[in-house]
């Protein structure tokens, strides 16, 4: 069972002409959940406003495997979570709620910035702390199947 971030009810202005979600808003909704568990690591939006660190999205690889429509709720679920030394790797998944079906899955690699000189930088131990004890606490959870960017940390 992967970790539940959130639950999102889809709205009209989210939704196109084909009577579904727009692929835009997929990764709008994906985005909301990915800020929860950068805030349990310290560098979701209160670390950007306050310490001037955060991540920035590099790369993503999305599919799309059900329609959402207006009115349906999707829960959000973090199901892999890694990092390196400068890099996060993750991959969340959204389901219908009412029938938990699966609908769509993002997997994303970020880095570490330093907002002050938009470079990459280094973790800070204190982060590095708090996400391999999740990691060590999650690890069961995690779904190791289909990840399309596990080379790309550089343990």
């Amino acid at each position: 069972m992967s970790i539940l971030l959130s639950t999102t009810r889809i709205i009209n202005e989210w939704t196109d002409y084909n009577g579904h979600m727009n692929l835009a808003f997929y990764i709008l909704v994906f985005d909301k959940g990915a800020e929860i568990i950068l805030s349990k690591f310290k560098m979701g939006e209160q670390s950007a406003n306050t310490t001037k660190k955060s991540t920035m999205a590099v790369e993503s690889h999305t599919t799309y495997n059900n329609e959402v429509k207006e009115n349906e709720e999707v829960d959000i679920y973090l199901s892999y979570f890694d990092h390196d030394k400068k890099r996060l790797h993750y991959k969340l998944e959204m389901f219908e709620k009412k029938n938990n079906i699966l609908s769509s899955t993002t997997e994303v690699l970020s880095l570490y910035m330093d907002l002050n000189i938009r470079k990459v930088t280094e973790f800070e131990h204190e982060k590095v702390m708090i996400m391999d004890q999740f990691i060590k606490e999650k690890r069961s959870e995690f779904k190791f199947e289909n990840l399309q960017f596990l080379n790309k940390l550089k343990k």
